[in-house]
């Protein structure tokens, strides 16, 4: 790679200013480095420090735990796990002791040290239940109250997780008994709190008779307890208690806990009520919902307003799942209510007057806001949600307006949210989804890249939902009504180009591999490609260059005119594959790999095989090694006895490089290359049980390339014989308005003939003659254009055993491909005498290969082949 060129912004000055300035910068690091130099240990100090060599694991730990340092003993606590691997029964004995004792005046680090390695320990289960429970358990329980809340958090999830290793006795015995006297309100508040948790937990390891004696009296004394926040945390353990009691008492006991709760003077317990019934709200039953949740839901929306603003953030977070629990209790009044009051939230702190009270204080504002769009940001979570509540079908009336505001919504984390969501709405919306077409466009035409980014992770998805979606949709003019599509994707891809975040641009490049499916080819052709080569052979971040290397080889292999598919194949040729700077040749062999795994084999041996193998002879190293790595896929490429020819000059290039490669890296590379290619083994003509599936996956891909031409060449002749139409009707038209004319100026004219008008009977037939001469005329030449059509077709098959079977290939690509003109085509162009069973046909790529083995030797097989060959040597 070439080196980049130096910033003229950190060019060195050499003035005598500019050397000042450097001294006084050496000065104030020679000031910086004193203390350093102070900080040395001393001889003495290091001589305390150093442990004998010769001492085991054990013996080192025992040592270090009694008279080394804090950052020695961590260091050994850090590494108990692997001492109780090795050995445990002396690490049990003698280390574990010593942890003990040092763990009672430790420093907050080497606690939090300990508990790690004790879960490790615990998860493991390298020992006995009852050496657990009498070694590392008691010294879990023994810390869970230390001072620090830090440690006491620590300790705390080591034995929660611990409790799904435990055996219910134990569990008993050593934590549930010993729990009753902790949750006293003699115990301090930090206990309590200690205990909330560790009954949430274990609730779940005992049978509910054990739980409605044991369990229960203690948490209805938590759910009372005198301090606010041991209410709170007992009842966020409630759900976890209601799974192991069942529906039963939770109906008879936790629900009136809960509604107690739920009316508490604390704003926390309540909040932690609301939320907590709402994630219980499937293990009540419909009258419960109806008669007891719902009051107590509508009175806590009532008063969130008048609240603080973080009640309003966890109603709105959960406010989606509450309306689905409740869906179907709603009374139409009720229902309207809560829909009007999501609308309020989507947009809350948007339409207050001057954005904030004059009274507060500038801190109280920038507060105030962020948790505004908190709840904005929660309603955009919640969209999908709300879609299915109030029905897709009732989506323009009731929601576009909210969705509106949410996409142009000021704050980026609400438009991002929004962005993620954008294709589950999409879905829901279903046949509805053309309402949200200038949504799209806005959101890819954001100003921030992480919308960007949230929104083309589903790209793909929401670009095939939009153009198939729309039930009065016409599939030959796709995205006709959003004529801004192309254009905010392009947009895109240059806004991302220009930014730093070069993960996003080459996550979008990957998703434009979706575009062939949704726009037409020439739409690629001129908007998109040509972007591609640019972004080849300009870029610096090589994901980004192979990302546009991969898509430009999708949309080539979709390109429907062979015109553009050979200037495509020529520009990859010449201004890479033999451009000036060994860069471009590298993308080139990146380029060839994806053309290798997309295309059949037959389409790179044909264009690719000669201009990857003329690059043996590059002057660059690194060119020459990374083709010495797809030489392999090159070689997976031929196929015998068809590409004989081509085998032979890849031999000889290898001979060649063997023989005369200069650099030992390349060779070295080169001598690993050719023992694997001696031990590849070569793809026949015909098929093999080995390579069976690869070899119909490229007989799939071979077929439809010939399709792409035969579809060309009918598009061609339809194109031709309605230019034909379209003349004789114009023609026609001209001849009606003269003779109109002429009658016209006949009926002005005094014309005295005796007797009928034998004139304009017989000019009535003449014209009528003419007619049936053109009408006859046209239908020859169309009756003839259509089966010299057909006549090339089967010239061209020699793998199919009826001339027929061309008509069912050519129909086949008319359902599977996705050019609209032919989607459209009236079906009684296609002959009846067709078969509607296609025959896959193979292509015959050498001389000797003159028929397929299915069709028995046909005669027609030679007259295919150039015909073929003729086509594709005619751009």
């Amino acid at each position: 790679m070439h080196p980049p060129p130096p910033d003229a912004g950190v060019a060195m000055d050499f003035g005598q200013n500019s050397l000042f300035g450097y001294m006084e910068d050496l000065q104030e690091l020679t000031i910086i480095e004193r203390p350093v130099r102070r900080s040395l240990k001393t001889p003495e100090e290091i001589e305390r420090l150093t442990v004998d060599e010769d001492l085991s694991d054990i013996d080192r730990a025992v040592y270090l735990l009694s008279a080394g340092q804090d950052v020695q003993g961590a260091s050994v606590i850090a590494n108990l796990p692997f001492l109780m691997r090795q050995n445990p029964t002396e690490t049990l004995r003698r280390v574990l002791p010593k942890v003990r004792e040092v763990l009672h005046v430790a420093s907050v680090e080497m606690q939090l040290t300990a508990a790690v390695s004790f879960l490790t320990i615990l998860q493991e289960e390298s020992m006995s239940v009852h050496t657990c429970a009498h070694s590392f358990l008691q010294v879990i329980l023994l810390h869970l109250e230390h001072r620090d809340t830090g440690v006491s958090n620590a300790w705390l999830e080591t034995l929660l997780s611990a409790v799904e290793l435990l055996p219910k006795e134990t569990l008993r015995h050593e934590i549930l008994n010993p729990l009753v006297s902790k949750a006293q309100l003699s115990q301090t508040v930090q206990s309590r709190l200690v205990s909330c948790k560790i009954l949430g937990k274990i609730t779940n390891k005992f049978d509910a008779h054990s739980i409605k004696r044991e369990i229960l009296p203690l948490v209805k004394s938590l759910c009372q307890d005198v301090e606010y926040e041991v209410r709170s945390c007992m009842c966020r353990q409630l759900e976890n208690i209601a799974q192991g009691i069942g529906t039963e008492l939770t109906k008879n006991v936790v629900l009136p806990e809960l509604i107690e709760l739920s009316r508490d003077e604390s704003g926390s317990v309540r909040l932690a009520a609301f939320e907590t019934l709402v994630n219980m709200l499937d293990m009540f039953d419909t009258d419960d919902r109806s008669q007891t949740i719902l009051p107590l839901v509508k009175s806590f929306c009532e008063k969130s307003f008048k609240a603080d603003e973080s009640i309003l953030i966890s109603l709105s977070f959960h406010l989606g799942k509450l309306c689905h629990g409740l869906y179907g209790i709603f009374t139409p009044d009720q229902h309207l209510r809560f829909l009007e009051f999501y609308k309020k939230l989507c947009t809350l702190g948007l339409q207050q007057e001057n954005g904030h009270n004059e009274s507060q204080i500038p801190s109280q504002i920038v507060e105030q806001e962020k948790k505004y769009t908190s709840v904005r940001k929660n309603c955009a979570y919640n969209f999908p949600a709300m879609i299915v509540f109030v029905d897709p079908k009732n989506f323009h009336m009731e929601l576009y307006s909210t969705f509106f505001c949410l996409c142009h919504d000021p704050e980026v984390p609400v438009r991002y949210t929004i962005a993620i969501c954008f294709y589950e709405v999409s879905k829901l919306l279903n046949s509805g989804v053309h309402l949200i077409h200038k949504e799209l466009i806005t959101l890819l035409q954001d100003e921030s890249l992480e919308v960007l980014d949230a929104l083309i992770n589903h790209l793909p998805e929401i670009l095939e939902l939009m153009s198939t979606g729309g039930e009065n949709s016409v599939q030959e003019n796709k995205f006709s009504s959003v004529p801004d599509l192309i254009p905010a994707l392009t947009a895109a891809e240059q806004r991302a180009a220009a930014s730093l975040k070069w993960r996003t641009h080459e996550k979008l490049l990957q998703k434009y591999t979706c575009l062939p499916h949704i726009i037409s080819s020439d739409q690629i052709y001129y908007r998109f490609l040509q972007r591609m080569f640019t972004i080849m052979m300009t870029n610096n971040v090589l994901p980004v260059q192979r990302a546009a290397a991969r898509t430009l080889c999708i949309f080539l292999r979709y390109n429907r005119k062979q015109e553009q598919r050979h200037e495509v194949i020529q520009k990859l040729i010449e201004q890479l594959g033999q451009g000036k700077s060994y860069w471009n040749r590298l993308r080139f062999l990146d380029t060839c790999e994806f053309i290798i795994e997309i295309f059949s084999r037959s389409f790179f041996c044909k264009y690719f095989f000669l201009p990857v193998i003329e690059l043996t002879h590059d002057p660059v190293a690194n060119v020459r090694m990374k083709l010495c790595y797809l030489l392999p896929k090159v070689k997976s490429a031929l196929k015998i006895p068809a590409d004989m020819h081509l085998l032979q000059q890849l031999e000889m290039c290898v001979r060649k490089l063997l023989c005369q490669e200069k650099d030992k890296d390349v060779l070295a590379i080169v001598k690993k290359t050719v023992l694997e290619l001696d031990r590849m083994e070569m793809s026949m003509d015909m098929f093999q049980k080995k390579n069976y599936e690869k070899d119909l996956l490229d007989q799939e891909k071979e077929r439809e390339e010939l399709l792409f031409l035969e579809m060309e060449q009918l598009e061609k002749e339809k194109h031709q014989s309605d230019g034909r139409l379209a003349s004789d009707k114009s023609f026609e038209k001209k001849r009606r308005d003269s003779r109109t004319s002429t009658q016209s100026l006949s009926k002005n004219l005094p014309i005295s003939v005796p007797g009928p008008s034998s004139s304009t009977a017989s000019t009535s037939k003449e014209i009528k003659k003419s007619k049936l001469t053109r009408s006859q005329s046209f239908n020859n030449q169309a009756f003839h254009a259509k089966y010299g059509t057909l006549d090339k077709c089967a010239s061209k098959s020699s793998t199919l055993a009826h001339t027929s079977s061309v008509s069912g290939l050519v129909r086949t690509a008319m359902l599977s491909l996705t050019d609209d003109s032919f989607r459209t085509r009236n079906a009684s162009s296609v002959p009846a005498s067709f078969s509607p069973n296609p025959v896959v046909p193979s292509t015959s790529r050498g001389p000797g290969n003159t028929a397929d083995p299915k069709s028995g030797g046909s005669k027609d097989a030679q007259p295919r082949k150039a015909t073929l060959k003729s086509r594709k040597s005619n751009p």
